[in-house]
């Protein structure tokens, strides 16, 4: 055949495969994403007025509403330098070349190779040319030689082979992996929110702890001033030994829990530096003060939670993900379509390999299809619906947790917050009861069990206020978690982002 002959089948065959892509369609569902309709309100907000700041809408960075700048900078540490972000990282990057690895599927594949072999058939396999049995014909080698010498083999050949997508199966394979690398990204999100929210839970604990410790050593001072008073009306005679040593034994216990909270604060510390990524033998805070109340975090209506949970972004994408799963397995039923075409030099000698009359060249389509599986295919596509109702029941638990989470850090706040109000009048009165009960020791007329039974319930009652106002700063940034944190599902890369990449 000519060159111009060849040119023309490669042209009908390629306009076919045109044709054959242009009209194929895409078997398999459509996505559609699962109904989930949200409370109209959250419960626990009703008959409570949430403090508002001025902006009703989360930031980003979530954590400057506490004021405290030390926690800003720690917390800008964690996108930098935590490890376990930088794996969720590496995951969603990982996740985003499958997707040019499923989408390389479109296009045909083109190799290209050299070889050499030098051979010699053996005389006794040698096939007849005549009409007779046992007739015998000669073949030649590629150096025009007889039979049974040795010959040379030149080949320079090469191979274009495509599947073109006629059912679709490569675009659902894309369809799937671009929404799995967008649950990955989801995936990062959340893990950089849980990231920075545990951080800022043992931040916070830690200011706790350290005004747990403030406490105790005021105390410390006093129970000391009480057990020098002690002494004195001992070594004058108005107090017995038994109150001394009464006055010893509780101020040594008060130094005892002051010294117990300081393992707690070591070990939070201890966390705090493998959240940003650094070594706990060269990580130290300073001691600060604890910051006065939770800060006003805007709640919103639960429709918008829906939005502004990137773990709930990451499982609605993974359900995307498992549908297309489905048109794969269905595609399987359908005949395989395959274009292939070589060309190239082929010769038995080196001196005419690579010139013109050595060219070879082999182009035409195939097409397959299985018969027989021994069911393998229907397996593969209950499996394929099986897994995408089990992404569907993950969302909906995913969504029903986050409402949960929502709720939970509400009744916290609000329940604290009552709980904050009454702790504070106790630990007023229990304050007035130690005044009093001092000066009644004083004068005498109440021994010193009085005194350290006032003076123990009203360190109880201080301890506990300092852990309430603890414990509603930690229910603060737990809701800001529940909330999403300042993420929306807008800021989840597109499939265009990632399959090429930001641009």
């Amino acid at each position: 055949m000519t060159a111009s002959g060849t040119g023309r089948v490669i042209r009908v065959a390629l306009l076919s495969a045109a044709l054959a892509v242009l009209s194929g369609c895409v078997v398999g569902p459509n996505y559609v994403r699962p109904a989930m309709v949200p409370p109209d309100a959250f419960k626990e907000t009703q008959g409570w007025k949430i403090a508002r700041p001025g902006d009703d809408t989360l930031r980003g960075q979530w954590w400057e509403a506490f004021g405290d700048p030390t926690l800003s900078a720690l917390e800008a540490r964690v996108s930098v330098s935590n490890q376990s972000l930088a794996a969720a990282e590496a995951t969603y990057r990982q996740a985003t070349a499958l997707v040019r690895e499923a989408r390389s599927a479109y296009f045909p594949t083109v190799t290209i190779g050299a070889g050499y072999t030098r051979l010699r058939q053996s005389s006794t396999v040698t096939t007849s040319s005549g009409t007779g049995v046992g007739s015998v014909t000669t073949t030649t080698n590629g150096s025009g030689g007889a039979s049974g010498g040795p010959s040379n083999f030149f080949q320079l050949p090469i191979d274009v082979a495509w599947a073109p997508d006629f059912w679709g199966k490569v675009r659902r394979s894309v369809e799937s992996s671009r929404a799995s690398a967008q649950a990955s990204a989801g995936d990062l999100e959340t893990a950089r929110l849980s990231l920075q929210a545990e951080l800022a839970q043992d931040y916070l604990q830690l200011r706790t702890l350290e005004a747990q410790q403030r406490l105790l050593d005021t105390t410390v001072k006093a129970y000391e001033r009480s057990l020098a008073l002690t002494r004195t009306r001992f070594d004058t005679g108005v107090a017995s030994r038994l109150d001394v040593v009464q006055a010893e034994a509780q101020l040594k216990a008060t130094q005892a829990q002051y010294i117990d909270v300081g393992v707690q604060r070591a070990q939070l510390e201890h966390a705090i530096a493998l959240l940003v990524g650094q070594p706990a033998s060269t990580f130290s805070l300073a001691a600060a003060p604890l910051a006065g109340g939770p800060p006003g975090v805007p709640v919103g209506v639960p429709s918008e939670l829906l939005e502004r949970r990137p773990d709930v972004a990451a499982a609605e994408r993974r359900v995307a993900a498992a549908n297309a799963q489905i048109g794969v397995a269905i595609a399987a039923y359908y005949p395989t379509i395959t274009l292939s075409a070589s060309a190239g030099f082929e010769s038995g000698g080196l001196a005419k390999w690579l010139t013109w009359p050595s060219r070879f060249w082999s182009v035409g389509p195939g097409i397959s299809e299985t018969l027989f599986d021994g069911g393998l295919r229907k397996a593969q596509t209950a499996a394929a619906r099986a897994a995408y109702d089990a992404s569907v029941a993950t969302y909906r638990q995913t969504v029903l947790g986050a409402f949960q989470n929502v709720e939970d850090n509400l009744a916290a706040l609000r329940i604290l917050e009552d709980e904050a109000r009454v702790q504070d009048e106790a630990v007023t009165a229990a304050t007035q009861s130690v005044t009093l009960t001092t000066e009644q020791y004083r004068a005498g007329t109440v021994s010193y069990l009085n005194v350290i039974t006032t003076q123990t319930i009203a360190l109880s009652n201080q301890v506990t206020a300092v852990q309430i106002l603890g414990r509603r700063l930690t229910a603060s940034v737990l809701l800001v978690q529940a909330l999403g944190g300042g993420w929306h599902d807008a800021d989840l890369p597109s499939a265009q982002e990632v399959t090429h990449g930001p641009r």
